[in-house]
């Protein structure tokens, strides 16, 4: 198994852990009054699993899709890495934990990103040096669904399956809302797992809000690229915004808050 035995990792994410990580982001989006929350509920279950289990200290996580740094900083946060003070200057004046990844300042987070297209370009770069260096390094970049409809990320896959980086983990948080409506009306790759199986990647797709789905996806290694498809609700936990594009943008509310909080507790 790939899975870390690095003192950096934890033995296994417990949902009880999940679900802290959980509210703690929605307090923190809340009380920021920022936007874009559904995004970052999406994709943290994943981010979650990967940090704690399957990262060790030499490896790299690289979040492309800039707009879920709210669940990348929550997750340094359930790993001791950041405080809750740091926390609480979420999208603050003169913060760290700005609405993107900062270029510096947080030495878990290795590249300002954010604009969409970007980091899976980074990431075969952390990837192919380590290669060249010959360190034993696990490079993982979550992508959003939407930015697959970019060029650049394209052409980033060209480069990964050219130079056969079998370090390389690329998971995409396929929840299928961007910024202008569903990926199918904006500009349709649907299956995306099917558009991209021409390349020389190994392709795998499980529900990227169950555990042990995802433990199976990630844990077995491969001889190329692995990408990891993760079907996902934006906004998930959250009744009011759940699935819609409301989530991409808008604050939540305060009885919004106050269901979200609750739905997350009643969660098993």
């Amino acid at each position: 198994m790939w899975a870390s035995t690095d003192p950096f990792s934890v033995m296994s994410l417990s949902k009880t852990a999940l679900k802290q990580a959980r509210q703690r982001l929605v307090g923190m989006h809340y009380r920021a009054r920022a936007g874009h929350l559904g995004g970052n509920l999406s994709c943290i279950d994943a981010m979650m699993l990967v940090h704690h289990e399957f990262m060790g200290a030499d490896d790299r996580f690289i979040l492309s899709k800039g707009h879920s740094a709210g669940a990348l900083y929550v997750t340094l946060w359930s790993l001791g890495r950041l405080r809750d003070s740091d926390l609480d200057r979420f999208h603050q004046d003169d913060t760290l934990l700005a609405g993107h990844p900062p270029a510096k300042g947080i030495p878990d987070i290795h590249f300002a990103t954010g604009s969409l297209g970007h980091g899976l370009s980074l990431a075969a770069g952390v990837a192919l040096a380590a290669k060249l260096q010959n360190v034993r390094r696990r490079v993982f970049c979550l992508t959003s669904d939407g930015e697959w409809q970019e060029g650049s990320t394209l052409e980033a896959l060209i480069f990964v399956t050219h130079h056969a980086l079998n370090n390389l983990t690329i998971l995409v948080d396929h929840n299928g809302l961007q910024g202008f409506g569903s990926t199918d009306a904006v500009a349709s790759m649907d299956p995306l797992h099917e558009r991209l199986a021409g390349f020389a990647v190994e392709i795998r797709v499980c529900d990227g809000h169950d555990l042990d789905s995802m433990r199976a996806a990630l844990a077995t290694e491969s001889n190329r690229t692995v990408m990891v498809v993760l079907n996902t609700v934006k906004g998930r936990g959250v009744p009011d915004v759940a699935g819609r594009i409301e989530s991409h943008y808008l604050p939540l509310s305060a009885e919004q808050y106050a269901r979200a909080i609750a739905e997350i507790e009643a969660t098993p």
